[in-house]
């Protein structure tokens, strides 16, 4: 196990701040790179990056707003060349599973010259409790355009624990895993779990694609989030993840997380509760 720094970027995100505390907990030192943080990081201002990576010996990538975004690919293998240059000895990019826009960010790592891991990630059981289908679930009807397609939703804290098993353990190097949780549900599926979890009745609507488009706008969504959350719901979700895979199973050594006990230990925080 790695004793050297450790540089997490996006640390302050779903993942990366999963992955501080694990490393913390470990004793491995750690730096969240952050726009916030000390030193600064972000993402869209390159000449933040060699001071965060000063004196680290590997850094956990989570590109934001998403890998398959424009300028990911690039703004990744520019980051890559500065952390080798830096002596930086291995790379663990989270990726999406089925994202083949992503690829070329992949690429990119795969081309750094630096050991290199990349996690394909399914869908994370948290985007219902703290990203951005949180909002749907408290007003107690979610409407997307998935209609019956299945997903293999993934925990982030079992990602968070195969990240760290990628950033300390060398036998994870040169390797891409898909990571899957136990189950296939529909997004149905998924919100009937939470409403039996929190006691709340909480529907699924299913939409066509142009209604959806036309719902977010309606919201004043940025017609550029409007275009990237369609082709995520469309394009991704077409069937192409709709299968299991060991991956997680094989890093962690145990079974992945299923999503109805992450159902019932997020209900229990009452995240999900609506005052009277």
């Amino acid at each position: 196990m790695t004793s050297l720094m450790t540089a997490v970027l996006s640390g302050t995100g779903t993942t990366g701040r999963r992955v501080v505390a694990r490393l913390a907990a470990l004793d491995i030192p750690v730096r969240s790179g952050s726009r916030r943080g000390t030193p600064r990081f972000d993402w869209a201002d390159e000449s933040t990056w060699p001071a965060v990576l000063a004196g680290v010996g590997a850094v956990y990538l989570a590109y934001h707003p998403d890998m398959a975004a424009p300028g990911a690919a690039e703004a990744i293998r520019t980051l890559s060349h500065i952390a080798r240059d830096a002596g930086v000895e291995r790379l663990v990019l989270l990726s999406g599973r089925g994202e083949e826009d992503g690829w070329p960010t992949e690429q990119a790592v795969r081309d750094s010259g630096v050991a290199w891991t990349i996690l394909r990630s399914s869908w994370f059981s948290q985007n219902f409790s703290e990203s951005f289908l949180l909002d749907d679930i408290l007003a107690g009807q979610l409407t997307l355009p998935t209609g019956t397609v299945t997903e293999p939703f993934v925990d982030a804290d079992d990602l968070a624990d195969a990240a760290v098993a990628a950033l300390t353990r060398p036998e994870h190097a040169g390797r891409t895993y898909e990571l899957t949780g136990p189950r296939l549900l529909t997004f149905g599926d998924a919100v009937e779990e939470i409403a039996g979890a929190s006691g709340r009745p909480i529907s699924f609507v299913p939409v066509s694609t142009p209604e959806f488009a036309a719902g977010l706008a309606e919201q004043a969504v940025p017609a550029d989030l409007v275009e990237f959350l369609t082709h995520l719901f469309t394009k991704v979700l077409d069937g192409r993840n709709s299968h299991l895979t060991g991956d997680l199973e094989q890093v962690l050594g145990r079974s992945p997380r299923d999503f109805r006990d992450y159902a019932t230990a997020t209900a229990a925080t009452e995240v999900w509760a609506v005052s009277a």
